[in-house]
């Protein structure tokens, strides 16, 4: 039995950009040795916690991550795999559109069970809000899976505190996590805690609380684009700001200061933050999954003053 979805804060890897392309052209075997390179570099880093969905890659990341997992004897017993359903790709003439109907969720999951080379995964997690959703079908479909041992928790992404304790009314389960978009750079989530009542709040749209929510209730508040796709850290940008750039400085600074790295001092401001926060890397370069793994030692290092000054030089004014 594989370790459960810990409540403790921890790092973890986000495997949306393996297996190559988003075409439907399969991938090679070099994108399986670059998935066994970011794999080794995770755990190498501390990582267990690893992070699908069924749409990543149309499907190839699931897969050549099941082509690692049969590669490797032993690692599925060390590791917890979650993975997402709920949105469908160029299907029905459309781009994009939700689905969590019952009929989805079981075919999803089981396709991606399929992909992944296991006969479980350690959390489900529901990815987009589908307008369209009647929570009881959703409590069945989740039911049975974890009747048939398919599925062992459930979580969310994506979504706002009524919109959880809506789904939490008709599931037996607890919903375990939240998957939300949270970085230096995305800030929403943050800004909304101290602009109640201020006129710059209307700039927001993260449902204020929803954080809250997700303490108040111990679900773990997962944090995809959590390294700010780089900016920070030497990714080249179209068109920095003045506040991008004493940010990337104030990063190396720290890091410098700190004896460790830029995304450590990135994903330790994030950790810092008292809710919990469990950063998901997105990068395939095993250098950079590496420079991961001081992150908590970052968090623990870190001022208050140090904390502010982050977020005050990346927003480029200071907070009211």
């Amino acid at each position: 039995m594989s370790p459960s979805l810990q409540s403790t804060q921890e790092l973890i890897y986000g495997c949306m950009g393996l297996g190559g392309s988003w075409s439907a052209e399969p991938y090679s075997s070099a994108q399986v040795d670059e998935a066994a390179a970011a794999v080794g570099a995770a755990l190498e880093a501390g990582i267990t916690l690893f992070d699908h969905a069924d749409i990543y890659r149309n499907g190839k990341a699931e897969a050549v991550f099941g082509e690692v997992l049969a590669q490797t004897p032993g690692l599925r017993a060390t590791i917890r795999l979650q993975t997402k359903c709920g949105i469908r790709l160029n299907e029905q003439g459309l781009g994009t559109y939700y689905d969590l109907s019952r009929d989805a969720i079981l075919e999803r999951v089981n396709e991606s069970l399929a992909r992944l080379r296991t006969d479980y995964v350690d959390v489900l997690m529901l990815h987009r809000p589908d307008p369209l959703m009647d929570p009881a079908e959703v409590a069945s479909a989740v039911g049975q899976l974890m009747a048939e041992g398919k599925v062992r928790a459930v979580g969310v992404s994506n979504m706002s505190g009524p919109q959880i304790e809506v789904l939490q009314d008709r599931l037996e389960a607890p919903v375990v996590a939240n998957q939300l978009e949270m970085s230096l750079l995305t800030r929403a989530w943050l800004e909304s805690t101290v602009l109640v009542n201020h006129a710059d709040g209307t700039d927001y749209s993260f449902p204020h609380g929803t954080v809250e929510h997700c303490v108040r209730k111990g679900i773990t508040v997962q944090a995809y684009g959590a390294l700010a796709r780089g900016l920070y850290t030497g990714a080249p940008a179209a068109t920095p700001t003045a506040a991008d750039s004493a940010t990337t400085a104030l990063v190396a600074a720290l890091a410098a200061e700190q004896g460790t790295t830029g995304e450590s001092i990135l994903l330790g401001w994030l950790m810092k933050h008292p809710a919990g926060i469990a950063p998901a890397i997105g990068t395939a370069n095993p250098g950079r999954i590496r420079a991961c793994a001081g992150a908590a030692a970052a968090a623990a290092a870190m001022t208050r003053a140090q904390w502010y000054r982050l977020w005050i030089t990346a927003r480029g004014s200071d907070i009211p």
